[in-house]
């Protein structure tokens, strides 16, 4: 009778022997049993799965690992348990500061708990992104998906496969982290009306963006209340150059104050209106959202309405873990606040002359 094979110790603790870059073998689990004195599957058991052994042992085992310099190789690991211990995040563009918070709340949420973060990008592009999801899933545990420009069905479609969770958009069926926008946009249209103004413009963000709908609903929802005029307008890309663009709409608009989808339409937006000599905020008030990095770098500084992106990075992916350790609920919507922060780009409207 033949007897049955016994696992590869190797592969179950990751341990694949490829040459490293100096051209010398990468360390096994049999050169630290060698090293340490013990068996190698008392050294998969120490390695894969601490406190299997007493602590004597385990020092030993730690102590001969570090001397060869022993990686593990997560995707050799995996073979066994499905799991590789990272996760995907994808955002809508790689180089808008807005993303920035939530990538360092993700990772360092991904540190604590032992994972590594894989990014990607999908310039703005629907149909980049869901080919960069399906890339993700195929080698990670699951994924994040900030401000994603996909549809719902595709969205749902990758939550069947493995656990996703999509920040600043709600899908239903699939777990959510979202700014409320209603409490930071309330209280800068009070602020706008305070000081004068009537006429206040939305600039909007990209047309498949969800949250910008959101955004536009709630500035037009609270200039009814404070009984202000609301116009929308429409610009090329979310960025500084978007911004520039746009100026002359905002001029020709009648408005005294401005609202815009992000931080950079507003930089890019004041900064073409002062180089056609309209003075901010004598003249035009600006306010921004987000509160990115350098927001307050700007002359004069930008108010703006916060998100707090580093609590949506840091939520989405605690979220994320605890799905793929099943203690979390597999739905739901986590809701931040937002809050205006006042600045030098909005204040009292002055009369003409």
């Amino acid at each position: 009778m033949t007897e049955p094979k016994t696992p590869d110790v190797a592969a179950t603790t990751g341990a694949a022997r490829k040459p490293a870059r100096d051209g010398r073998p990468n360390a096994t689990i049999y050169d630290i049993a060698k090293v340490a004195g013990v068996n190698p599957s008392t050294v998969s058991r120490a390695l894969s799965k601490p406190g299997r052994v007493s602590a004597k042992t385990q020092k030993l085992i730690e102590d001969a690992a570090a001397e060869l310099n022993y990686q593990v190789n997560p995707f050799a690991r995996a073979l066994p348990t499905g799991r590789t211990s990272t996760f995907g995040l994808i955002v809508a563009d790689i180089t808008n500061p807005t993303f920035f918070d939530i990538i360092r709340g993700a990772e360092t949420t991904a540190t604590l708990r032992d994972y590594t973060l894989v990014l990607a990008e999908s310039a703005e592009s629907a149909v980049t992104e869901l080919t960069a999801a399906r890339r993700m899933m195929a080698a990670a545990d699951g994924l994040i998906l900030a401000s994603p420009r996909m549809d719902d069905d595709d969205i749902r479609a990758l939550a069947r496969d493995k656990p996703v969770v999509v920040i600043n958009r709600e899908v239903d069926g699939v777990p959510c982290v979202v700014p409320d926008v209603n409490k930071g946009i309330s209280e800068a249209v009070r602020s706008l009306a305070a000081n004068g103004h009537t006429k206040v413009a939305f600039v909007a963000g990209p047309p498949q963006s969800w949250m910008s709908a959101r955004r536009w609903d709630g500035v037009r929802a609270a200039c009814e209340w404070s009984r202000l005029e609301a116009v929308r307008l429409e610009s090329t890309k979310p960025t500084v150059d978007g911004g520039r663009q746009v100026a002359r709409d905002v001029r020709a608009s009648g408005v005294t104050a401005v609202l815009t989808y992000n931080d950079l339409l507003a930089i890019g937006l004041m900064q073409e209106l002062q180089a056609a000599g309209v003075v901010v905020p004598d003249q035009i008030s600006i306010v921004g959202f987000d509160d990115i990095f350098g927001a307050d770098f700007t002359t004069p500084p930008l108010t703006t309405v916060r998100s707090p992106l580093g609590e949506c990075g840091s939520g989405a992916a605690r979220l994320l873990l605890d799905l793929l350790h099943g203690t979390a609920e597999p739905a739901g919507t986590l809701r931040v606040e937002t809050e205006l922060v006042l600045r030098g780009s909005s204040g009292r409207l002055l009369p003409p002359g």
